[in-house]
């Protein structure tokens, strides 16, 4: 998002995300999120999980 200036606001309007659930993905405090949501965000960014997502190690 960063990269591209969007606001959270800009996604969830393009996605028809809801907002809270970008919110808590962008501050990487999300505790899960649904499969749906996944792929409506790489087809938005247009790239693939991997590359929206980074496993961190505990």
């Amino acid at each position: 998002m960063g990269e591209r200036k969007l606001k959270i606001a800009d996604v969830a309007r393009e996605t028809g995300l809801n907002r809270n659930t970008i919110t808590l993905l962008y501050q990487e405090t999300a505790a899960r999120v649904e499969l749906d949501a996944i792929d409506k965000l790489c087809k938005f960014f247009g790239v693939g999980v991997g590359e929206l997502f980074e496993r961190v190690p505990d």
